[in-house]
């Protein structure tokens, strides 16, 4: 019994030890570079038969090391075709984690191609000496032509945040309606139903400094007379956009070409924020003060999670950070602190002056945390410490005592 035990002991470490060598190379891989590729744009969409198609091809590092030397190539098959096999690679270089980096690739479609989706190869690799990773893709040529006679709208946008700052990622969110009012409908004689077929939808940024990081949306099926659907991308404005309107276009493929259509998207990008201001001289008395501010929400949208924290050499803040919380558009709130001079610190061991204050402003825009500080305070302080002052209100008051006890014994000595 005791030699069964032994042996099976002996098995289950063995277990363990080929185990931990078969995952090591899987746990060295979690740090390596990991590249991730999409076709963020196809123009013309859906492809034309006979013409030139541009792929916008994005790769991202999404491991966690750097990759070295890039490599993207696209592998075309018929009904796609290349001018020449050079143009079917091309170099990135080195790719941070967390980074991407897009490339165009331009494919002409055989005049003899049939209408429908056909499949394309692309390959990336990390470097020289790594190996190939191949992903397929679905390209759609021509449109196919359904009897239905529904008719997509756009009947909202949503963004969010509902204005974005600059570097802000968010969501625009359209919502598409099939205006029919009824399930059929007579033209011409014939009878047609009105559902609307949404084949395809993608969203383009028609200016610099917005992106967007969704793949478009394909074979959303069927909507109903009076029936609408939801699509939301993910997008990003960089943080060099200029502040202004920005403009998306939302590329719509319906039941047919003549049903096809394109939707102007505004997307809002501007820079204001959280302003704090001073509301009463900032100046201690005794070492010690309230300090007061206004502060106010400049964004045009709501802000979440607003505090305030300032900031003084050798002085201490009574609460360290105030939590406001949300903040409506044009919304004021004024705020205290207790302020006092920090006796340990040698700012006013040595001499007395106006002190540096900043005061710094956190808040969240959508999903975006951002801090602006309000710099260019300055706080009156006292020429003594606390301890001096003390010192000196002690003092004061035992000679406030002591000369009219002086006076009054110098008169009874006098009479």
């Amino acid at each position: 019994m005791e030699l069964i035990k032994e042996r099976g002991i002996a098995a289950f470490f063995s277990l363990l030890l080929i185990a931990s060598i078969f995952a090591s190379p899987a746990s060295a891989a979690v740090g390596s570079a990991n590249l991730k590729v999409t076709i963020v744009e196809t123009n013309p969409y859906p492809a034309k038969i006979g013409e030139y198609l541009t792929l916008n091809i994005q790769v991202e590092n999404v491991g966690g090391d750097k990759a070295d030397n890039v490599d993207i190539e696209i592998v075309p098959e018929y009904p796609f075709s290349l001018d020449s096999k050079t143009n079917t690679m091309q170099n990135i270089g080195a790719l941070n984690p967390g980074r991407t980096a897009t490339k165009e690739f331009y494919l002409y479609v055989d005049k003899n191609a049939q209408k429908g989706v056909r499949s394309i190869d692309i390959r990336t690799r990390a470097g020289q000496s790594s190996p190939w990773s191949e992903k397929t893709f679905d390209i759609r040529i021509g449109t196919e032509t359904f009897k239905s006679k529904g008719t997509v709208e756009l009947a909202e946008i949503v963004s969010s945040p509902e204005v974005f700052m600059p570097g802000d990622k968010g969501t625009v969110t359209v919502t598409l309606k099939n205006t029919a009012t009824a399930a059929t409908v007579t033209i011409d004689g014939s009878d047609y139903d009105t559902n609307a077929r949404i084949q395809a939808a993608v969203l383009r940024p028609l200016s610099d400094g917005i992106r967007v990081s969704e793949a478009p949306y394909y074979e959303m099926g069927l909507v109903g007379p009076g029936d609408s659907i939801k699509l939301t991308f993910n997008v990003e404005v960089e943080e060099d956009a200029r502040e202004g309107i920005h403009n998306f276009e939302l590329a719509i493929e319906g039941n047919s070409f003549d049903y096809n259509s394109k939707k102007n998207i505004p997307l809002k990008v501007d820079s204001s924020n959280i302003k704090v201001i001073p509301s009463k001289p900032l100046q201690m008395v005794d070492g010690t003060t309230t300090v007061e501010f206004d502060v106010a929400n400049t964004h045009p949208n709501e802000l979440n999670s607003v505090s305030i924290r300032p900031k003084a050499e050798g002085v201490k803040f009574y609460p360290a950070e105030y939590f406001i919380g949300p903040m409506d558009p044009d919304e004021l709130f004024t705020i205290k602190f207790d302020a006092m001079i920090d006796s340990s610190s040698d700012t006013y061991k040595k001499s007395s002056g106006p002190v540096s204050m900043n005061v710094t402003a956190n808040y969240n825009n959508g999903i975006n945390r951002h801090e602006n500080v309000a710099g260019n305070l300055n706080l009156e302080t006292d020429s003594r410490t606390p301890e001096t002052n003390s010192t000196v209100a002690i003092a004061g008051g035992l000679i406030a005592v002591f000369i009219p006890a002086a006076f009054l014994i110098y008169r009874k000595k006098k009479q």
